[in-house]
């Protein structure tokens, strides 16, 4: 194989010729978004070109004039370290063997370390387990997630939910005191509200987050693919300082070329007890299915390589069975830069453990 670089009209016609969608963060849009953020800029969109020879004697396409898969890198700049990550990518145009996938990250491999040799490893989606592929250093990927096929009618798609999220989903939408709305035009002014309740949540669960303006950035950048819906209560609540028109359950998705995506959310411990998330989730999917939007992705469930997911997977599960997707790999261009920087990050986690 061999990459070459791709202008973004000819990276979106080459996945769209055939029939896949473009996930948002290989897409041009999703580049306005990193520029805003410290540390990351958009690096190249490139192809990947299939050849026939001695140990491949026929491409992996038909059409010999077309990629066998397209990919959109973004340059990390961390302490001390470079690296480019492709978020859903590559986007592969045929079915790839474990064999393809491994020939494409030699052949970027080879292209990214004489490009930019500033960069220590690569950061992208894999099918198939392989030797050459690492655990994400940083951060949480997943292999396992729930989509909702939201050109199933409504009724179908509660008659598919268990009985007990039926009653759940039934019990939330009789609720007069919840309205769920569209703030996305809020959020992009000012994000306060939803992050106090998004630090409750990670508080809550266990998890990290970012500064608030990174979702703020996220709205104002994306929009109008990103979207910023909202559950509220109008009723006076059971504590003398909550107060009518509080939010209690929040929503960032995106929806780009026909997928939905949960991407951010957060509720309070009050939304929680009312299965306002499940009623919120329930809403969005079908105002996003009368806009055209086919899937709903909600963004990862657990399993042996996210164990941590655990506590939302439980949740996610109520609207489906999971699937296996592509999980997140580190492919190191500096084997032994990567083996150091592997290991001071391990004895950062531990003094952090003891402290």
């Amino acid at each position: 194989m061999h990459v070459e670089p791709v202008a973004d009209a000819d990276f979106e016609d080459f996945v769209r010729v055939h029939g896949h969608p473009v996930p948002i963060e290989q897409s041009p849009r999703w580049d306005a978004f990193d520029a805003t953020l410290t540390g990351r800029s958009p690096w190249r969109r490139l192809a990947v070109w299939a050849t026939a020879d001695a140990d491949q004697p026929a491409p992996l396409s038909a059409q010999t004039d077309m990629p066998v898969a397209v990919i959109a890198l973004t340059h990390y700049a961390g302490r001390g370290f470079h690296y480019l990550w492709a978020r859903h990518g590559p986007v592969w145009l045929t079915e790839p063997s474990p064999r393809h996938e491994r020939q494409l990250r030699d052949a970027l491999r080879a292209y990214v370390s004489a490009e930019d040799p500033q960069i220590d490893f690569l950061r992208l989606h894999a099918h198939h387990e392989a030797d050459d592929l690492k655990p994400l250093l940083q951060t949480i990927t997943y292999d396992r997630t729930v989509q909702i096929d939201l050109t199933v009618p409504v009724d179908e798609r509660m008659a598919a939910l268990s009985k007990s999220t039926r009653k759940k989903l039934r019990r939330t939408l009789e609720d007069e005191a919840v309205v769920i709305a569209d703030e996305t035009a809020l959020a992009a002014e000012d994000f306060s509200e939803y992050y106090n309740i998004l630090e409750e949540t990670a508080e809550r669960d266990g998890f990290g987050v970012y500064g608030p303006e990174v979702y703020q950035s996220m709205v104002r950048t994306l929009e109008p693919a990103a979207r910023v819906f909202v559950a509220r209560r109008t009723d006076q609540g059971p504590e003398p300082e909550l107060t009518p028109g509080r939010a209690v359950s929040w929503i960032l998705c995106t929806a780009h070329d026909g997928i939905g995506t949960n991407y951010y959310s957060g509720q309070t411990a009050e939304g929680r007890a009312t299965n306002v998330g499940v009623r919120l989730r329930w809403e969005l999917c079908a105002i996003l299915a009368a806009e055209g939007v086919r899937t709903y992705d909600l963004m990862g469930v657990d399993s042996p390589r996210a164990p941590t997911l655990a506590g939302v997977g439980a949740f996610k599960r109520q609207f489906g069975p999971e699937i296996d997707v592509a999980g997140a790999w580190d492919v190191p261009l500096k084997p032994l830069r990567y083996r150091v920087l592997t290991l001071l990050l391990r004895a950062k986690r531990l003094m952090r453990a003891r402290h």
